[in-house]
């Protein structure tokens, strides 16, 4: 399986902070991935790299094996590249439909069949019942699906997932992990930063962990969770051996 995305030693500092140090990961054609890792590791920092809204300080970002290292945003997206965002922001007096729609006219500059478009996605995100809704209406998981239908709409071959089960209540989580499941499915790319460790396990079938900038782990949800490396980043120094001398 080839690669869509690779990151070459990729770093990123503001002022005196590392946000992100020397990363490099590949993510293969059609697979569904995670990047984990405790608040404050770097992992937005490190899509807003991959997709064009930072640019590294050193390193190289390829996609579909070019070099788009810096590349503006707008450019990426067109040429396949889609990223939703933690904080959903629809254009309130605007119908879901309309929302979606904006998404589609990255590559359709027709009203009506952007509209038409945007029903199709709707179905497939579950917002259908929605679409003339007003989108201030709906309620955060039905904005974070709408935030995932945006996405869609612009036909991405890979979509990175910034928290998209952020905020939801276990049923939704539920409700949504086929969602994400299907688009995988559907031979969309798919990469997630993702808090919700049911969802990763349920989902990736690689991950990442990110700490303090750096990448201290790789590997299937099962052996990253497992780590040492891991345990002791998100519940601190000397955790692994309690837990160890716990079980014994």
């Amino acid at each position: 399986m080839s690669d869509l995305l690779q990151l070459t030693r990729v770093s990123r500092a503001f002022g005196g902070l590392k946000a992100v140090q020397d990363v490099s990961l590949s993510v293969p054609t059609g697979s569904l991935s995670a990047l984990i890792g405790p608040n404050g590791a770097g992992k937005t920092t490190l899509f807003a790299l991959m997709s064009g809204f930072l640019k590294p300080d050193s390193g190289q970002v390829r996609f579909m094996d070019r070099d788009i290292t810096g590349q503006a945003p707008h450019l990426n997206a067109r040429a396949g590249m889609a990223r939703t965002f933690q904080i959903v922001q629809p254009f309130a007096a605007q119908t879901v439909r309309e929302n979606i729609a904006v998404g589609a006219h990255l590559h359709e500059p027709r009203r009506a069949v952007a509209l038409s478009l945007a029903e199709e996605v709707a179905a497939r995100v579950g917002l259908q019942p929605q679409l003339d809704k007003p989108a201030a209406d709906l309620t955060v998981a039905g904005r974070k699906r709408l935030e995932l239908a945006r996405a869609l709409a612009t036909r991405p071959s890979l979509l990175l997932l910034d928290e998209v089960l952020a905020g939801l209540n276990p049923q939704e989580i539920d409700e949504m992990i086929p969602v994400v499941r299907g688009i995988a499915d559907s031979g969309i790319t798919v990469l997630m930063i993702e808090h919700v460790m049911q969802a990763v396990m349920n989902l990736a079938e690689q991950v990442w962990v990110l700490a303090q900038g750096q990448l201290i782990a790789q590997g299937q949800p099962a052996e990253v969770t497992a780590d040492e490396k891991v345990i002791e980043a998100y519940l601190g120094h000397g955790t692994a051996a309690r837990l160890r001398k716990g079980a014994a």
